[in-house]
């Protein structure tokens, strides 16, 4: 059964319905009850359309469930189509080749994540397919910047419009999630994600992944540790093109003490460093990418006594070790150093949010993120020191 929400949408009698929504909401069990009702109900032709296959099969294999039972259904793998009975058609579709869509009328389109497909899909390819059969849409997404979904958006929301209609719902409007379970989340998520991902805002900045930036950082640091004070570092690699980078952080005063930067040195000069930097400080844990070379060179360090920790940088958990930092700058759970590379390198790095729901993080084409990286390895090491902070 819908719940009310969903009841909402599915009831009301506009033929274009745009539906802004926060995570788990459940805009897929409304696509799906819409397009049921179009072509099993109803027996219309209706297209389930997602920014990418892989994002559809799941919705494929749902509707293929829910018709099993029923007579007169035929189902094309190949052509991931159902036909019912009557005249009804359900079709599953990727808009990653948008031309490939052309020429067929349509009832009912859904359009999954709209706000990540091409911008000319809805005008170019699904409008024109609607024209003679009278046929209407359902635009569903979270939102991504104030891009072209944004756009259908404004128009449903503008009482003018009459055959649009807007509809904004927050995952904390879905009766099936408790408010105790969104609590955990708002506590470990940066701003900008909580407020596109889960209140469904739509924002103007939907590329910035840190915030906060200069209100963090400290007047002046300390050139030598603290007695009882524990320090942790984190390590980036790099050589020619890239540069590596050493983040040292005071874990018990939350801050950063010490950034080297460097390139075009060898590898054992590059262990040097580290480890006059380590003697130094004393750090408790060293976390250091083990991509690539990295392996090699943690191993070499271990073995000379130094408390290397290794970090397998891939897009699943690159992720949550750049959201931690992000969350730490916006909060002021730490302190930064007053260094134009860290500061530009924060400013300039990007999020992009990614069809299947993910992120991929990275600096700007033509810049660096070496000391993002470092740095968020080093608050991952603060986060797993054992100190007992509570960043809550």
């Amino acid at each position: 059964m819908p719940h009310p929400g969903q009841e909402l949408a599915l009831d009301h009698p506009a033929r274009f319905k745009v539906v802004a929504c926060g995570r788990r909401w459940g805009k897929t069990e409304l696509g799906k009850t819409a397009l049921l009702q179009n072509s099993v109900r109803d027996k219309k032709r209706g297209w389930w359309l997602a920014p990418t296959m892989i994002m559809a099969s799941q919705v494929w294999r749902d509707l293929k469930a829910s018709v099993r039972t029923l007579s007169g259904i035929s189902v094309s793998e190949s052509e991931r189509r159902i036909d019912i009975a009557g005249g009804g058609m359900i079709a599953v579709r990727s808009t990653h080749h948008p031309d490939n869509l052309r020429g067929e009328g349509l009832d009912l389109a859904v359009l999954d994540e709209a706000a990540f497909m091409e911008p000319r899909v809805w005008p170019e390819i699904v409008r024109p397919m609607l024209t003679t059969t009278g046929g209407g849409a359902l635009f569903l997404s979270t939102p991504f910047g104030r891009n072209w979904f944004w756009e259908q958006f404004k128009t449903g929301m503008d009482g003018e419009e009459k055959e649009w209609m807007s509809f904004h719902f927050s995952t904390a409007n879905s009766p099936f999630i408790a408010w105790k379970e969104l609590e955990g989340i708002r506590r470990q998520t940066s701003e900008h994600v909580w407020r596109t991902e889960y209140l469904a805002e739509f924002s103007d900045e939907s590329g910035q992944v840190f915030r906060g930036i200069r209100a963090a950082v400290i007047p002046f640091a300390p050139d030598a540790p603290e007695a009882s004070h524990i320090y942790v570092a984190g390590v980036d690699w790099g050589r020619h093109h890239d540069y590596t980078v050493i983040a040292v952080i005071d874990a018990t005063a939350r801050r950063m003490v010490a950034l080297d930067r460097f390139n075009n040195i060898g590898w054992r000069l590059q262990r040097g460093r580290l480890k006059a930097l380590a003697a130094h400080w004393r750090p408790q844990l060293i976390w250091a990418e083990a991509n690539s070379i990295g392996a090699p060179n943690i191993e070499a360090l271990q073995d000379e006594g130094l408390p290397m920790r290794s970090f397998l940088t891939t897009s699943k958990s690159k992720s949550p070790l750049i959201e931690s930092l992000a969350l730490a700058i916006e909060r002021g759970y730490l302190g930064l150093l007053d260094d134009p590379v860290l500061l530009g390198e924060l400013a300039g790095y990007s999020l992009e949010r990614l069809p299947g729901g993910g992120y991929r993080y990275g600096a700007l084409p033509g810049s660096h993120d070496d000391t993002v990286i470092a740095t968020a390895l080093a608050w991952h090491g603060v986060e797993h020191c054992g100190a007992g902070f509570d960043f809550a």
